[in-house]
């Protein structure tokens, strides 16, 4: 038999509800009311039955809160039409959403930079464009998806996000393909080396800009995921269970970058052009591996997550229970304006638009939270963006080998914490004040550990820019000509690296000196040149030899830097669930989804655009030896690891700081209700205030309201 609920009573059958008032008996047909209907109040008589004054509503058609696609609606998907099923899909589009945007762009960086002659700061130019299209779409998503049909909004977001990743490969397939002619002698001294520049050759660089419609379109597909698809959450469950799924669907976040950093890692070990024979080798700087195949099989996965998404209800089963016994935390406003966003139908069309967002602009709690937010932003984007490269210079890695590494790095670091600070929100059962003062404990934390940044490697000694040709130190302008190798017409658009047997990393072969090449490889796998002439000046003897690819290094500081920097990222994800948690609580619950836009557009705007943009002009500024294609310059061939280092140190240490202050005005502001203050079960998903005080819907006030 089914049944009814009105608050918090619940009646058995739909004529026991019509006669607590028999001279409303015509009201026969409660069950097929729309929503607008029920929503606003139903009257029989003169007589109010129903007004969403009070926080309850008439529970819908069944059929409305089912899973399923228009009239499709099978029994068997009703298992899934739950929040724990909700929160599977909503984990697996959020992975998908981390292994494209933070994983695989972040790791093919180098490789897209060297394949199309990109500097850093076109590769900031196309992270960036992910958070410019988030901060276009943001205020129009928020808004009116907020008050509307969130799943349909969701499961369209996926798709063009999946459409996003198959533009981001359309570089590939339409660019020719990517040929390096090293044969066996090529590079050597004396072998009357020639080179001609195409005339396209520099016009690869304008790829950049189907790289950045590709980020654009991702951004258009995620924004509703990290608005909506909280809110959506939110609404469905426990308030004291938000936090945990929350902080799931969060950990799916940062897990989807970590698996992306090793699946690009892996795929960075296979030739960009598949099935083709090429004498380079991965630690060759010349090397480009496969880096669009992962964006092909993200983007099928994500249309395949779109379609479940796209078959949920408005609202699933039973959320309006757990809407009722929720307690306001939202920050109270001098002139009682936020009574504004209490009124029932307040946000539901265009003309409320700029009294919403009024009312959140004079909101200074969630303002700060804001700041405090892009400053977190700008210096993930930075870090997730650049750390790879960071890794490949400071211990002479190969592009692969250090997205591998920031790979395992995330993984326990940026998903542990983002999962274990929505637990210790729930299980210290925080309040909102207390949930700002656990971030504020987390930026503190994450500014001393910042300092690791100042540990840096010394560059490798590379004769003519780092080092002399006889192994001295060198700090004066790039000079690859020496006597040893003035005689070899070495060309500088070469740039194929060799060690030394002398331990000094050359430019070339041919800038070694070396006269012959030896077919039989290194113990280790590498090529191996013969009678180097400026190689066997350094060792006094005849048996000058070089073998293909960089130096290793003998710094010793990689396992002290990860192990610290474990805990720079660890830090700054703990707080991270708690702050977003914040946020929700400090505004009415009708500006959540609206609320979370404007956050967004704010810490894009403020953080997430400029961050990449800003930490790639830094890196630029490092470098010391640019790639010369043609005259024009290219991508950077070697940074100065000091400089590196410094700079982002500056950066880092900049930002935490401001964190922690915004953190610490938001505390400072903050007023909450004083039904919040006196709650002692909010957090249980119970009625804070004693029952008698509470606003029941009661058989009573169902006649006589």
């Amino acid at each position: 038999m089914s049944s009814h609920l009105i608050g918090d009573t619940s009646f058995s059958s739909r004529q026991e509800l019509l006669n607590l008032n028999e001279p409303c008996s015509s009201v026969n047909n409660l069950d097929t009311l729309t929503s607008s209907e029920t929503n606003n109040k139903i009257q029989c008589n003169g007589t109010k039955v129903y007004d969403n004054s009070y926080p309850f509503k008439l529970i819908q058609n069944k059929t409305e809160n089912m899973c399923g696609w228009g009239l499709l609606k099978p029994k068997c998907l009703q298992v899934f039409n739950t929040p724990k099923g909700v929160l599977l899909f909503l984990c697996s589009a959020s992975f998908l959403q981390g292994i494209i945007v933070n994983g695989f762009i972040n790791t093919v960086i180098t490789s897209i930079e060297r394949r199309f002659d990109l500097r850093s700061y076109h590769s900031g130019m196309i992270a960036s464009s992910y958070d410019i299209a988030a901060c276009v779409c943001l205020i129009f998503v928020s808004y009116f998806g907020g008050s509307g049909h969130k799943p349909h909004w969701l499961g369209w977001g996926v798709l063009i996000m999946a459409l996003g990743s198959v533009v981001f490969a359309l570089p590939h397939f339409i660019s020719g393909r990517y040929e390096v002619t090293l044969s066996e002698q090529t590079g050597l001294c004396h072998s009357n080396q020639s080179t001609q520049c195409s005339e396209g050759s520099s016009s690869y660089s304008n790829y950049r800009f189907l790289f950045m419609l590709g980020q654009f379109l991702h951004g258009v597909g995620a924004t509703p995921l990290y608005t909506l698809g909280v809110t959506y959450l939110d609404e469905n469950v426990k308030s004291n269970y938000a936090p945990v799924y929350i902080g799931i669907f969060y950990t799916a976040a940062i897990i989807g970058p970590a698996a992306g950093y090793l699946l690009g890692g892996f795929f960075l070990q296979i030739y960009t052009e598949i099935n083709t024979k090429i004498s380079l080798t991965p630690e060759n700087p010349l090397w480009v591996g496969a880096w669009w195949i992962g964006f092909l099989g993200a983007g099928a996965a994500a249309f395949l997550v779109s379609i479940p998404i796209l078959g949920y209800p408005r609202q699933l089963p039973g959320s309006q229970r757990y809407m009722t016994m929720r307690v306001s935390e939202a920050h109270q406003l001098k002139d009682g304006s936020h009574q504004t966003a209490l009124e029932p139908d307040f946000g539901k069309t265009l003309k409320d638009l700029p009294r919403s967002a009024l009312l959140l602009l004079k909101n200074p709690t969630f303002i700060f939270l804001c700041l405090s937010g892009a400053t977190e932003a700008t210096l993930i984007a930075g870090m997730s963006t650049f750390g790879p490269k960071f890794l490949e210079s400071q211990f002479s890695l190969s592009a692969s080998q250090a997205a591998t590494l920031f790979g395992y790095l995330v993984v326990p670091a940026g998903g542990g914490g983002t999962f274990l600070g929505g637990f210790i929100v729930n299980k210290l059962k925080l309040h909102c004040a207390g949930i700002i003062k656990f971030c504020l404990i987390c930026t503190i934390l994450g500014l001393l550990a910042i300092f690791i940044v100042c540990v840096h490697c010394p560059n490798m000694p590379v004769a003519g820019i780092t080092s002399t040709f006889n192994g001295s130190f060198y700090a004066g302008a790039v000079n690859m000509t020496a006597a040893c190798n003035a005689e070899c017409n070495c060309l500088m658009e070469m740039y194929n690296p060799v060690c030394g047997a002398d331990g000094l990393m050359y430019y070339s072969p041919c800038h070694a000196g070396c006269t012959e090449f030896n077919t039989t490889l290194s113990a280790n796998g590498r090529k191996v040149f013969h009678n180097c002439l400026c190689v066997i000046e350094n060792l006094q003897s005849g048996m000058g030899s070089a073998e293909s690819g960089k130096c290793s290094t003998s710094c010793t500081f990689m396992t002290l830097f990860l192990v610290l920097f474990f805990f720079v990222i660890f830090f700054t994800f703990l707080g991270s669930i708690p702050a977003l948690t914040a946020t929700l609580r400090c505004v009415p619950d009708s500006q959540r989804s609206f609320a979370l836009g404007i956050q967004w557009i704010l810490v894009r705007t403020l953080g997430g655009i400029p961050g990449p943009i800003a930490f790639g002009s830094v890196i630029d500024i490092s470098c010391l030896l640019w790639q010369n294609q043609c005259n024009e310059r290219g991508s950077c061939y070697i940074y100065q690891n000091s400089a590196m280092s410094k700079y982002l140190l500056i950066a880092g240490i900049t930002y935490k700081i401001l964190g922690t202050l915004f953190f610490f005005i938001a505390l400072l502001l903050y007023k909450p209700p004083n039904s919040a203050l006196n709650s002692s079960n909010v957090d249980n998903g119970e009625p804070a205030l004693p029952e008698k005080d509470m606003p029941r819907m009661t058989v009573n006030s169902v006649i006589t309201a």
